[in-house]
């Protein structure tokens, strides 16, 4: 038990699977599956969600585009007194100005007002068709439609799109607004009052001598006090005091924390308590590793002495560890104080070296702020004086720009065409989005159903969420006899695909144990009706035609099935045998009591002997490992039928006594989280956990969730050949 132990431990931190993260990720293949296994119930509501978009989308009004555009030119330059003007549109700010005078309300006004009696009618005709007979129609302001200018990227052109359900009436629309914008550029960008000008240059220059004046006062100062960049200066001790006040404050913080450090452990030495407990000295330098050296060293010792008696080289070399474990454990302790203690001192010598630096910087930035009231006063009146000087000459030189320019470079480009098809709806478009719609439905419901739904249906599902191997997979057997079932592994057959499945999975065992025979494997499940019973009745018997002398025993006491499927009596067993003293002395074969059963060639059969409402006073009795032993002793394999975890604790007391564990899990019944859970919990345990078994899928299943259909090119081959 000692090398199974080890070699089990060996497994896990070289083999095994990590609980936490996921040594693989979903294939294309393992979505091809969720989409296959979910179609009929994706399927449908993709049609609807589909057809229905599509339907609604139809059914909308019909709505027409009218675009008009105009175009900016670039006019001759204009050339003024103050230097050379351009008048055309620059930059996209100048096109969006214009975007922003096209949807003005002004604008919009001045369009509606221009239209005409018979205009107006036929801006109402679309609205007419579904007005009831003898209703008043709504204004025209009401039934312009959707009006869109925009700027064409790195051009001068501006297009002025209208959405309307009339044809005609989006043309008309369309281009009255490229009308009305004209006459609105013509009105607000023609000549200017040249009495403004006289104005503005008067203003400019008044402000100019204002502003000489406020700057020679200013140079008056600074020369007057040696000031060369006072604003500099002061924000240089200013940033410096920020930076030694911020100093001060973490040093007297942590001067306090090391204070508190310190009467902490004072207290702790004034009444006795452990100096560990304080967490600064428990993870100091070399402590935390000397507690858990000593640790692991009381432990081991708890553990020799269970084995052995108190002057036992082993417990006396253990006790010599963990004392002189706890003398370096006391220096490291005594060292941790005494580095507190250094800086305690070195913290206060800080904070008074800061508190000096603090006070002198403070005095210097005072002296320096005394000086500044003045100077900003005669910078502000500066600076102010030469803004309002700089903001009357550039208004200055855009109206005398202005002034000289006589008209505005811009046409109409091309006028709204009446469109003889609508925009909308469009039926191409909607199909196509329809169809995207439904992919995106079919898939969104497929594979949320398949992250939804927690039950075991894929390799990915035990390999990469649970972290277990994937020993082997078990078709359906519904075709076959109860009895058959369990007799699938006994024939000398191959070319049934169970009896492949189960010689695949005998193969998967051997190779995924570490360990050498005799052994004992557990067999279990989560919950009932998973096949466990058939899958320890078919492994015990692939192993048994192998050549191992192997025993299949019956250890779930409450509910035993196995006498049954062998038809065998149940008046012998583990049971009885245990009610009539639990004698071990001759031949365990020929006991009556455990009543063991040859079943065929290598193969025996052990069964429970009968019901226990109470099997774990058996399981945690010494004598049921000592039974196990003893059958090892007998057998080459052990193979343990036990009952399900998710329902009863027994199998893991078993699992306790057992070397390897196969968990079977059938097909879309139990929840992975569970599993994971009892896999866990076995692991936790120190069972080596050989994989799980996938049981109960349907050959069309197999084929998609495994390389399974090499099994049918098996059978085929090999029935020809029969």
């Amino acid at each position: 038990m000692a090398d199974a132990d080890q070699a089990r431990g060996l497994k896990h931190s070289g083999h095994g699977f990590d609980d936490e993260v996921a040594i693989e990720r979903r294939t294309l293949r393992d979505y091809y599956i969720i989409l296959r296994e979910r179609v009929w119930v994706a399927l449908p509501l993709a049609i609807v969600a589909a057809v229905g978009f599509f339907y609604w989308q139809a059914r909308k009004t019909p709505v027409y585009e009218a675009v008009a555009s105009l175009q900016f030119e670039k006019p001759e330059t204009v050339v003024t007194s103050q230097g050379v003007v351009d008048p055309s549109v620059r930059s996209e700010v100048d096109l969006n100005t214009y975007i922003h005078d096209i949807n003005s309300n002004r604008l919009r006004a001045s369009v509606i007002e221009s239209f005409t009696p018979d205009e107006r009618r036929i801006l109402q005709r679309a609205a007419l068709k579904h007005l009831p007979p003898g209703a008043t129609p709504p204004p025209a302001a009401v039934l312009l439609g959707s009006i869109d200018p925009e700027p064409l990227r790195n051009s001068y052109l501006i297009t002025i799109s209208v959405h309307h359900e009339d044809p005609a009436a989006a043309a008309l629309v369309a281009n009255r607004y490229v009308e009305k914008f004209m006459d609105y550029l013509f009105e607000s960008v023609g000549g200017k009052n040249e009495e403004a000008v006289n104005y503005l240059k008067g203003r400019a220059e008044q402000l100019r001598k204002d502003a000489e004046g406020a700057e020679k006062q200013l140079q008056d100062y600074m020369r007057q006090h040696n000031l060369v960049s006072l604003d500099k200066s002061i924000d240089i001790v200013s940033d410096r005091l920020k930076s030694v006040n911020t100093a001060l404050t973490n040093a007297r913080l942590e001067m306090l924390g090391v204070e508190e450090l310190v009467q902490q452990v004072a207290e702790f030495k004034k009444s006795g308590k452990e100096l560990l407990e304080i967490s600064y000295i428990a993870s100091h330098g070399a402590v935390p590793a000397l507690k858990t050296q000593l640790s692991d060293a009381e432990q081991t010792q708890s553990l020799l002495m269970e084995r052995y008696l108190e002057r036992h080289p082993k417990v006396i070399d253990n006790a010599n560890r963990i004392a002189v474990t706890k003398t370096e454990l006391g220096k490291a302790v005594e060292l941790a104080i005494a580095d507190l203690n250094t800086r305690l001192s070195s913290a206060r010598d800080s904070v008074r070296s800061l508190e000096k630096e603090y006070a002198s910087q403070e005095a210097e930035e005072l002296s320096l702020r005394a000086l500044s009231v003045d100077y900003n006063s005669l910078q502000s009146r500066a600076t102010v004086a030469k803004s309002y000087y700089m903001e009357i000459l550039d208004r200055l030189n855009q109206t005398t720009t202005f002034k000289n320019l006589d008209k505005i470079s811009l046409h109409p480009l091309d006028r709204a065409q009446v469109p003889s098809s609508p925009i909308s709806p469009n039926v191409g478009a909607i199909t196509r989005t329809s169809v995207g719609l439904g992919v995106l439905v079919f898939l969104g419901v497929a594979i949320g159903l398949g992250f939804v739904d927690d039950r075991v249906k894929s390799a990915w599902d035990v390999e990469s969420f649970i972290g277990a191997h994937l020993l082997g997979i078990i078709p359906q057997l519904g075709s076959i006899s109860r009895d058959g079932q369990f007799g699938l592994s006994k024939s000398a057959s191959d070319s049934e695909s169970g009896n492949e499945a189960f010689l695949s999975l005998y193969s998967s065992v051997k190779i995924q144990s570490k360990l050498d025979f005799p052994k004992a494997i557990l067999v279990t499940s989560t919950i009932p009706g998973e096949g466990k019973t058939l899958i320890s009745g078919n492994l015990a018997a692939c192993f048994a035609r192998h050549g191992k002398k192997t025993l299949l025993m019956d250890c779930d006491l409450r509910r035993p099935m196995l006498h049954r499927h062998y038809s065998q009596q149940n008046a012998a067993g583990i049971i009885s045998w245990f009610e009539q003293g639990a004698n071990m002395d001759g031949d365990v074969l020929a006991n009556p009591h455990l009543g063991i059963v040859k079943l065929g060639a290598n193969l025996w059969l052990l069964t429970s002997g009968g019901r226990s409402k109470s099997p774990t006073e058996l399981l945690e009795n010494p004598v049921f490992p000592l039974l196990l032993e003893r059958l090892k002793k007998e057998f080459d394999l052990v193979v343990i039928d036990s009952p399900p975890m998710g329902a009863v604790t027994d199998s893991m007391l078993i699992a306790e006594r057992a070397d390897e564990v196969v968990y079977v899990c059938r097909f879309n019944r139990a929840y992975r989280k569970h599993i994971k859970l009892y896999i866990k919990g076995l692991r936790d345990g120190k069972n080596e956990i050989l994989g799980i078994v996938l049981n109960g899928l349907s050959p069309r299943r197999i084929e998609y969730y495994s390389n399974y259909r090499y099994y049918r090119s098996y059978k085929k081959y090999y029935g020809a050949q029969t």
